[in-house]
């Protein structure tokens, strides 16, 4: 029985470190995005959109609305207070202001709402149209990993997270 323990033991430790092949691509999947794209912005909504442009590279912080730090919500806040515009401070009010639109017709300047919690389709994250091509559309947002920044409808996470876009121009 002694000599066995230490046989067991030594051919456990021998199996155990095998090394296991796991294959991961990082290759972002793309979708396409169907949009109107002969529809000009108006000039107040390009100029929300280049003042947003300005916090590109900010941190993120919850609450934020300064070059300090800057949470998804401020960020908007901040963006068309600036041109007069006021708008409320939060996420949760902001998915019931302005007028709904479908995601073919939106245009520089509207407003984009994403679900990023696991299983919910409960909205918690808004970012800013910044530009439509054929089959993409791009955002600026706050995000909490990577602070203000600007992203694609087109990629894989925001695709699947994309919940309603609301017109508040």
């Amino acid at each position: 029985m002694k000599q066995v323990l230490p046989i067991l033991l030594l051919l456990f430790v021998v199996t155990s470190c095998k090394s296991k092949k796991s294959y991961t691509s990082k290759k972002r999947q793309t979708h396409t995005v169907k949009v109107n794209t002969t529809a000009k912005p108006s000039e107040e909504a390009q100029r929300i959109v280049n003042y947003a442009k300005t916090f590109d590279g900010t941190r993120y912080k919850y609450g934020g609305t300064t070059m300090r730090g800057m949470d998804c919500s401020g960020l908007i806040y901040t963006s068309f207070k600036k041109h007069n515009i006021r708008l409320p401070r939060t996420t949760a009010d902001l998915k019931s202001t302005g007028n709904w639109i479908d995601l073919k017709e939106v245009n520089v300047g509207d407003l984009v709402f994403f679900a990023t919690k696991k299983n919910s389709r409960k909205v918690n994250h808004v970012g800013i149209v910044t530009s439509i091509r054929p089959g993409n559309v791009e955002f600026i947002h706050a995000s909490s990993s990577r602070g203000v920044m600007i992203s694609s409808l087109a990629e894989r996470y925001w695709y699947f997270a994309f919940v309603q876009a609301r017109r508040v121009l």
